[in-house]
């Protein structure tokens, strides 16, 4: 057997990693992993580092690493390289490559994905992952615009409030976590509840008034570790939205806690959905409401949003 047939069988790894991120650790730290790293896999898989050079980067090289033939594709990073590299397994809608295999080894600002699956933010446990083999099934969140551009996400995806909240954290992240607070205090300066319709799964067009914040949930985490849509389980063919109502900057103020504990389904102004698909637009049309998936803006409404059930495998 040729050399080239026995380094196909041992299966070709990519690592996809942003040298950028946390404020430049992420190099530093991958750096220090790599030894560990060949030691426990490089007998089992030919080892292949990529190195992004800026916004979308992780995209391109992840398609064509998969197109090329690889076996797995790993996001070495935080929730934006994830981001990223889930978006690359896809091509206008459609996976590159029927169920892919993914992972990520965490070396980020956030790393709200993993907190849905309860795994440690220790990059050498995610190694130890990878080399146990195990695998599962997980649903990919979808985004359709006006234009037919399709966006994909792996964790949340929310509108209004919470989204410019997002879209402004992106501007400190020098200050790790820390962000995310930067960012809410910036997006409640001059912001006002809308009405909004919602379509769930082809049905009618329902309203809901005052909206604060409507999102929706592949898993259960964003924002640095606030359990948002607590429902929600990558493995169960939905989506689940939690709409917030009227909620004034007080009511995030005493209800913090149970954002992050993920308690707050019980207030009554608080509605949650299970959905395959769900639209969403203003119910008067004024523009400027923010729609963001993963930490990732993507524009204003309208917008639909879908589930592409067990479209990914995923080391467990």
């Amino acid at each position: 057997m040729s050399d080239a047939a026995s380094r196909r069988r041992r299966g070709d790894y990519v690592f996809v990693v942003n040298p950028k991120g946390a404020n430049g650790r992420t190099g530093k730290e991958w750096k220090k992993l790599l030894p560990y790293l060949g030691s426990r896999l490089g007998g089992d898989c030919n080892i292949c580092e990529l190195i992004t050079s800026g916004p979308s980067h992780a995209v391109d090289i992840t398609r064509e690493a998969i197109r090329e033939g690889v076996d797995a594709v790993i996001a070495v990073g935080g929730d934006g390289t994830l981001h990223e590299v889930v978006n690359g397994f896809f091509w206008e809608g459609k996976p590159v490559l029927a169920l892919f295999l993914l992972q990520i080894i965490p070396l980020g600002t956030g790393s709200d994905f993993a907190r849905t699956f309860c795994w440690k933010n220790d990059p050498h446990e995610a190694i130890e992952r990878i080399a146990t083999g195990l695998k599962t099934q997980i649903d990919v969140g979808t985004i359709s615009g006006e234009m037919g551009d399709l966006h994909c996400f792996l964790n949340v995806a929310d509108i209004h409030l919470s989204a410019k909240a997002g879209y402004y954290a992106g501007r400190y992240k020098r200050f790790g976590n820390l962000c995310y607070v930067f960012g809410a205090l910036r997006a409640f300066m001059g912001h006002r509840n809308q009405d909004l319709k919602i379509k769930v799964d082809g049905g009618e067009w329902e309203v809901y008034s005052d909206v604060t914040a409507l999102c929706i949930g592949n898993a259960k985490y964003f924002g640095g570790g606030m359990k948002i849509t607590p429902t929600a389980d990558p493995c169960s063919r939905n989506l689940e939205v939690v709409i917030l109502q009227n909620f004034k900057w007080y009511d995030f103020v005493l209800k913090l806690h149970k954002l992050y504990r993920g308690t707050h389904l019980s207030e009554e102004n608080v509605h949650l959905r299970s959905v395959h698909t769900i639209e969403v637009e203003e119910l008067v049309s004024q523009g400027g409401i923010y729609v963001q998936s993963d930490g990732e803006h993507l524009g204003f409404l309208p917008r639909k949003f879908s589930v592409l059930p067990a479209a990914i495998e995923m080391f467990i």
